[in-house]
């Protein structure tokens, strides 16, 4: 197989290095970090990022090595996201918020050869596995010193010090690998998923349209979703692009951190999973703060409750906009804003638009199937898996022949969209394990997982629904639903639930509460009071620890039950 050849034309993220710093270079990056807020501009980030590739360079890192990354989101991070693609490198984004196990098996499975680690507790955790990394050459300790260990470490802060910024970039092609990320592994071992440059610059420009996020060179944008979990949402690479200001949270903010970025830095855009938002909410009842620059919180991973939306949109005039999106869609796949001639509709109508995951994203395409692989119509109604396909895509996954076959689904060379099969680079079909509706409007909404759908007498239940009802109440704070087995019905649904402080509620008083909106036979039989619900990795509900936990029905209070 020949090699790829670099061409002038080619979509790769060097014209997104050279836009920001050569158009923007005044533009400010902003960052917490545990020795106080950092800032610099465009024009220095430049300069730091051509060091970094200098000094990654000087200690044999070459094209198509593997430049992995275990921290949090800061400005050193962002130099990591350009220096190692630049130089024909792959940058693999490592989960600070993994095991143990996983971490060594997702370090081993990619061969990274050098990892960026941020101090704490993700160097204790390198730290701890270095005798299991098989293929670690070089530690790199994202700070200004290296702590007192016996792995072989060198200070960031040195590296890029002692590199000046005349690093010219090699010719890299569009197809040559820039990206890499693993799955989030609830199902089995973490997959990987790389990424191209072409198919980095194709999403980060999706994700700059109106019709998606749409980032402007005026906004202030604070991305709260890890740098380690699918790009950032691809925020870093498009906010860059646009030229715009940027805010980085530091280690593993909280609800106070990130108001006072708001506050101080104007901050217009922001995205995060749900539960950081409705912290936030709950901070900002109990104290005074300025966020009047916010207008917009992309949310993701999960459905934002409606009642935490509308707070937002009346008290703080800031809309929360849905989106959804996967490891192997490179995040970002739809985003839910109503159409141009909804604009007249009531709150309300609007607002149920809204708490969808909405339209697909510029450049894909979809359909929903049934379990006979049928598809089914756009009436809001009837449920099947989501397959998606397009440029930014994955094809396959990385050293997983098995999980290909599983996981997606060729296209026959008389598919009615025409054309051949040969040359096709985005013919497969992702199967994305989500289990959805499209309303007449094109609107998808996720109604649960293929592995979380709960199917009861052969009639589908979405945990979902009844999760977001749920966090409705005034008293709960969390609700999981899961499938337990049931000797009639095959499945029944159980939910988990965490309620406030001193909350007046039992069992028998949420499932009344659940009446007025769903049938007796989508309420749960039974319901357990958890004091949390366990989360993975990536702030999800780990719903298969719920699973396994509460299996034993004498573990649960079932209705009737004192």
């Amino acid at each position: 197989m020949n090699e790829p050849t670099a061409h002038a034309g080619d979509l790769t993220l060097r014209p997104f290095f050279w836009r920001a710093t050569e158009l923007f270079p005044e533009k400010a990056v902003v960052s917490e970090t545990r020795a106080g807020r950092h800032r610099y501009t465009y024009a220095d980030f430049g300069d730091r990022v051509r060091s970094l590739a200098a000094g990654l360079d000087a200690i044999g890192v070459t094209e198509g090595d593997r430049v992995g990354t275990f921290g949090w989101n800061h400005h050193r991070h962002l130099e990591a996201y350009y220096a190692a693609p630049l130089m024909g490198a792959q940058l693999h984004t490592v989960n600070v918020l993994l095991g143990d196990d996983h971490v060594e098996h997702i370090v081993n499975d990619a061969a990274d050869d050098v990892l960026l680690v941020d101090p704490g507790d993700p160097f204790e955790t390198v730290e701890r596995l270095w005798d299991r990394f098989e293929s670690v050459r070089e530690v790199v300790v994202m700070s200004d010193d290296v702590p007192d260990t016996d792995v072989p470490v060198r200070a960031y802060e040195d590296l890029v010090a002692g590199h000046d910024a005349e690093y010219e970039w090699p010719d890299v092609d569009e197809d040559q690998r820039a990206g890499m990320c693993y799955s989030s592994g609830t199902t089995g071992p973490p997959k990987g998923v790389e990424y191209t440059h072409k198919m980095i610059y194709s999403h980060a420009l999706m994700v700059m349209t109106p019709a998606a996020i749409g980032i402007e060179e005026g906004d202030v944008v604070m991305p709260v979703v890890p740098m380690f979990h699918v790009n950032s949402w691809e925020f870093p690479y498009a906010v860059t692009m646009a030229g715009a200001k940027q805010v980085y949270p530091g280690p593993s903010p909280d609800a106070e951190t990130l108001v006072s970025l708001v506050e101080d830095e104007g901050v217009t855009l922001t995205a995060g999973v749900p539960t950081v938002w409705i912290d936030v909410l709950d901070y900002l009842d109990d104290h005074d703060a300025d966020v009047s620059s916010l207008e917009r919180i992309v949310v993701g991973g999960s459905a934002a409750p409606k009642g935490v939306m509308r707070r937002y949109e009346e008290e703080y005039d800031v809309s929360i906009d849905h989106a959804w999106g996967m490891t192997e869609t490179m995040s970002i796949g739809s985003v839910s804003r109503p159409k141009s001639w909804m604009a007249d509709w009531d709150r309300d109508d609007k607002l149920d638009k809204r708490s969808k995951q909405g339209l697909l994203s510029p450049g894909l395409e979809m359909k929903v199937v049934d379990d006979d692989g049928e598809e089914v119509p756009w009436d809001g109604d009837s449920f099947g898996e989501l397959y998606v396909r397009g440029p930014t895509v994955a094809q396959e996954y990385y050293n997983r022949p098995e999980a290909n076959e599983e996981e997606f689904e060729d296209v026959p060379a008389s598919d009615e969209s025409g054309g051949s099969e040969a040359g096709r680079s985005s013919a497969r079909w992702l199967k994305t394990g989500d289990i959805v509706t499209v309303d007449e409007d094109g609107y998808v909404e996720v109604v649960d997982r293929a592995k979380d759908v709960i199917k009861s007498g052969g009639e589908w239940i979405s945990s979902i629904d009844l999760e977001n009802e749920l966090i409705a109440h005034e008293d709960v704070v969390e609700a999981a639903v899961v499938a337990v087995p049931h000797e009639r019905w095959q499945e029944r649904p159980l939910a988990c639930v965490v309620t406030r402080e001193g909350a007046d509620v039992d069992g028998e008083g949420l499932r009344r509460f659940l009446t007025e909106e769903f049938p007796d036979w989508w309420l749960p039989d039974d319901v357990a009071f958890v004091d949390e619900v366990p989360k993975t990795a990536t702030g999800k509900f780990d719903k298969k620890t719920l699973r396994e936990r509460f299996e034993d029905p004498e573990l649960r209070w079932t209705p009737g039950e004192e």
